[in-house]
Parts: C-alpha cells; structure tokens; sequence
C-alpha cells in the first residue's frame, strides 16, 4: 500500500538526494534507535538477560538468519549494555 502522492514523493526523494552521507547515516541511526526503543519496550517484563536478548533478536531477525546465531547472540557475554 502506498498513500503518498507523487508529488510529495518526487520531494522528498529529492530531500534525500541532496542529503550527504552524514546526514543519511545519522537519519538511518536514528530510526534504528527508535525501532529498537519500540520493540525493547513491548518485550515481557521480567525476562532475564538471555531471554530478553533472544526476544530482541528475533523480532529483529527471525527469518534472516539461523536459530542458531539468534542463541549465540543471545548467549553473549561480551556485550555491554540492554538489551
């Protein structure tokens, strides 16, 4: 589905071509924070540090890569910070 006219589409792609790569790098950082933000917020209270990253990296994952790099990332121990 696509509700945007073209007009405001040709706009903005042209917002974007004249972006610099700083620019676009610090806008796709951003949504990620953001997506990231949103799906740590909506996991289970109470879930341990293994299950909470499991549950992070399949919402983010699942279907992209192995059941079998979800666990290790989940299993970690050298990652510093949530999830």
């Amino acid at each position: 589905m696509n509700d945007t006219s073209p007009e405001f589409e040709a706009m903005l792609n042209e917002r974007y071509r004249r972006m610099t790569p700083d620019e676009r790098v610090r806008i796709a950082a951003s949504m990620y924070d953001t997506a990231r933000a949103i799906v740590l917020s909506s996991l289970p209270a109470g879930l341990d540090r293994r299950a909470r990253r499991l549950a992070f990296a399949k919402r983010f994952y699942e279907g992209e890569l192995p059941e079998a790099a979800l666990i290790a990332y989940a299993e970690w121990e050298g990652a510093t910070g949530s999830p």
